[in-house]
């Protein structure tokens, strides 16, 4: 069953997001060659506690940590270890919390130092494939509209859209209905109405889209061990329009980079 929210919901749904945004903007500082990733970890475990929260993930199904950190040919679920990043690394930062009630919940890849060109442009197009889907979140389209607009434009650039793994409904719990996947047809899937609130996610790999779950039970892999990126964002129909709960600000200005693509979902506040 899907959960709508009221206006009053989505605004603390908002604050726990936005506690996701500014914890990644607060790594994102830290996120340099050199760094391991368990010092990633536990700075933001402090940090959410710090702010009144909880990490949503840590012990979320037994996972053992408050990140989800995938470097390089990791899509999604890796965990933080010793390991240091190096330069020409990449690094998707999935991160939760647990605040007033509701779960925020959204993940961004870095670029370690100087990628190389055709793994810098599989960001590029994976972070526009989210706006793409986003786009997409309109009252009486369906949830496969999300779903092809994601697919339709990375697969045209060459990139493998993961199908294993899904984006989804998100609110008072980490996963709430529907299932969003990053692939699939128009007009199909689940109706989209005022209220609904979507972890849209897209996982989008630098060759093949097959992947291999490993024996953690947490951690997954491209099948040719090539690189894969991953971007989430939370987002709701509000008023008739797909807008923004989490946002990407935070990071932007600690890495000093200039961006309007939120502009269009821009949420405001409730009276």
């Amino acid at each position: 069953m899907i959960h709508y929210k009221n206006k009053e919901e989505l605004e603390l749904m908002r604050q726990s997001a936005q506690l996701v945004s500014k914890t990644l903007g607060m790594l994102a500082k830290e996120i340099k060659p050199g760094i391991q990733t368990i010092t990633l970890d536990k700075l933001a475990h402090d940090f959410i506690k710090d702010h009144g929260a909880e990490p949503a993930f840590l012990g979320y199904g037994g996972f053992p940590y408050s990140l989800c950190i995938s470097p390089n040919e990791q899509v999604v679920h890796g965990f933080p270890n010793e390991d240091y990043l190096e330069e020409g690394d990449i690094l998707s930062v999935d991160c939760g919390v647990f605040m007033n009630g509701f779960v925020g919940d959204h993940a961004y890849t870095f670029e370690i130092g100087e990628v190389a060109p055709k793994v810098k442009k599989l960001l590029k197009i994976t972070k526009e494939s989210l706006y793409k889907g986003i786009e997409q979140m309109l009252p009486g389209n369906r949830v496969g509209d999300i779903s092809n607009a994601i697919q339709t434009y990375c697969e045209k650039e060459g990139f493998g859209v993961v199908k294993e793994l899904v984006g989804h409904g998100v609110g008072r719990t980490m996963h709430e209905d529907p299932q969003v996947p990053n692939y699939g047809r128009k007009g199909t899937g689940k109706v989209l109405k005022e209220g609904i609130t979507l972890a849209i996610e897209p996982m989008i790999n630098l060759g093949t889209d097959k992947v291999r779950f490993h024996k953690d039970g947490w951690t997954v892999t491209t099948r040719d061990n090539q690189y894969s990126a991953h971007f989430e964002h939370d987002a709701a129909i509000i008023d008739g329009k797909p807008t923004l709960l989490s946002t990407y600000k935070f990071i932007y200005e600690a890495l000093g980079i200039e961006s309007d693509e939120e502009e269009p979902f821009l949420y405001k506040t409730f009276a």
